[in-house]
């Protein structure tokens, strides 16, 4: 069985690579802290288990930055990790059922794979691209 990798500049940690075998198993799991603006879970239960009604309270967030949630849905994509500083970090591959969640730093991808199918969450309000994002 695989495990969770995480990608650190010092204590801080940029990204977490879940693979499929570590996301997808029996009950509730979560792979993200507390105080992280992006919480990542996956729940897997057997047929018939009802999960109750609920609805989320007002808490006043404030949100820094963007952090992101990368889902491999189909075929397979290389994502290459960078430090505050904008320095290579890591390169990993995720394929299906891969989880990748983005906190710090920077990062990019290339598509390993036709017909590779992603789904990508990511905090908001979204304010635009000019000040959302830099490239490099």
């Amino acid at each position: 069985m695989s495990e969770v990798i995480e990608i650190k500049e010092g204590e801080l940690v940029l990204a977490r690579h879940v693979p499929a075998d570590v996301a997808w198993k029996d009950g509730l799991s979560f792979f993200s802290r507390d105080e992280e603006f992006v919480q990542v879970g996956t729940w897997q239960y057997e047929q018939g288990k009802q999960l109750k009604a609920h609805i989320h309270n007002p808490v006043s967030r404030e949100a820094l930055w963007t952090q992101e949630v990368i889902f491999v849905y189909r075929g397979r994509i290389q994502a290459s990790i960078y430090d505050s500083s904008q320095q290579l970090v890591a390169e990993l591959q995720a394929g299906p059922g891969d989880i990748l969640v983005l906190l710090r730093g920077g990062h990019g991808y290339q598509i390993l794979e036709e017909g590779t199918r992603v789904l990508e969450v990511k905090n908001g309000p979204y304010p635009g691209a000019e000040a959302d994002r830099r490239r490099f």
